[in-house]
């Protein structure tokens, strides 16, 4: 009940504050816009086809949850913020080829990461081409797209190239005047929008005789529930000093504090990143098994079929998360600029000398603890097959890849809310 009195009153406090109300109502207003972008069709296409093509195929029908349905209605905004996301992991991937990237993002403060956004828009553009062309000449071969004219091709190219532009600046328009992470919330408006439509059918199909099963399959989902946030909020604090410096009459320094590590620094990234190197060698597949030379052909179907086989689908879906989980984090987080920061500062670790060994103790703390946030990760995307084997119910709809993003969204956005609520307070 006190709980209830305290949200209430947090509730209140926030709508009394009319710059933080309108901020709100301002991310409500652009996520209604993008889930009407997500309902208008690009081209008329055979329903019953497309919905054998997406039930027929785990892969795509997961990467159907992140564009919120969009993917699956072929609609304005169907590769979602696909293109975006990919265009930024391959801006962060060639910082480590090219040093002088690596210096603009690192080492020019603001400006260089304004740089660095900038030349990640321009990457989407011809990446969101090559997605649209793809994924639309794909969808001709299977039977489909009922307009297969040249100019329905490459006037709805052009249209789903436009929608994903549209995205990403919709995104970067909450980020600068909303509140919370633009491209995050997004993504949890579209995985929030299937939630209606998936209880909405677990009701209509509801068979008394599978009770048990449905209430494992609800344990099994407040378990993912539970590790997400329990993982998401963990993190070792290494212990840091500063070392005491004498100026004229007065001492400073001396003072001990931490230096946080989380145990999943790559956050989703690895899980997407993943997922969108599965979907690239079905796709050419699905454009070989079409072709008129029946060695091929064959060749394709049955490279096909071990790769929708789900359990081979889910081994190979683990191990490239927990693969892109460590490329990630060495990626991102640097032992070495960070020794040398703590060294400039006059700080430094408990029992280890400043410099090489420094570095050589983060090393050690960041592989040790990105094993289990790798692990992790990589449980937490193939958590819909586990829950299918055991329980017998599809369990797409309780991806533990979207879990994770919404959880993380839903606690940062809080965060961001009670830290401007609390500047207002004081």
């Amino acid at each position: 009940m006190l709980i209830n009195l305290y949200m209430l009153q947090k509730i209140t406090t926030i709508f009394k504050i009319s710059d933080l109300r309108n901020k709100i109502l301002f991310v409500l207003g652009m996520m209604a816009v993008f889930r009407i972008g997500a309902s208008i069709p690009v081209t008329a296409v055979n329903a019953e086809a497309l919905q054998n093509f997406f039930s027929g195929n785990a892969t795509f029908g997961l990467l159907n949850i992140f564009t919120g349905g969009s993917l699956s209605q072929v609609s304005l905004v169907m590769l979602g913020l696909g293109p975006y996301i990919t265009a930024t992991i391959i801006m962060q991937l060639l910082t480590m080829v090219f040093p002088k990237l690596k210096e603009i993002y690192h080492e020019q403060g603001e400006n260089g990461r304004q740089k660095f956004n900038q030349l990640s828009r321009l990457i989407t553009i011809p990446l969101a081409i090559l997605q649209g062309y793809g994924f639309l000449t794909l969808l001709l071969r299977q039977g489909i797209l009922s307009d297969t004219s040249l100019f329905a091709i490459v006037s709805s190219v052009l249209i789903v190239t436009a929608g994903a532009i549209f995205l990403m600046w919709l995104g970067e328009l909450i980020t600068q005047k909303g509140i919370g992470n633009g491209i995050s919330l997004l993504i949890f408006a579209g995985i929030i929008s299937g939630i209606p439509g998936a209880v909405r059918n677990a009701i209509i199909d509801f068979d008394p005789s599978k009770i048990n099963q449905f209430i494992l399959f609800a344990v099994i989902s407040v378990i993912v529930i539970a590790g997400v946030v329990f993982i998401n909020e963990s993190q070792r604090n290494v212990p840091v000093s500063y070392a005491k410096r004498i100026r004229g009459n007065r001492m400073y320094g001396g003072a001990s504090t931490f230096l946080p590590v989380k145990v999943n620094q790559a956050g989703m990234i690895p899980i997407i990143f993943a997922l969108s190197v599965l979907v690239f060698p079905q796709t050419i597949i699905s454009f070989l098994g079409t072709s008129s030379n029946q060695f091929i052909a064959d060749i394709s179907f049955a490279v096909s079929s071990f790769l929708q086989n789900q359990f081979i689908n889910g081994a190979l879906y683990f191990l490239l998360v927990v693969a892109f989980t460590y490329f990630y984090t060495q990626i991102t987080f640097e032992p070495k600029t960070i020794s040398e920061n703590l060294q400039k500062q006059g700080a430094f670790i408990m029992g280890i000398r400043p410099g090489d060994e420094t570095t050589n103790y983060l090393k050690l703390v960041v592989n040790r603890i990105t094993l289990f946030g790798a692990l992790f990760l990589g449980l937490v995307a193939v958590v819909p097959i586990i829950a299918q084997f055991i329980t017998g119910i599809g369990a797409l709809v309780i991806s533990g890849t979207a879990v994770l993003i919404v959880v993380a969204v839903v606690i940062d956005t809080v965060r961001q809310i009670e830290a401007q609520v609390s500047v207002r307070e004081y």
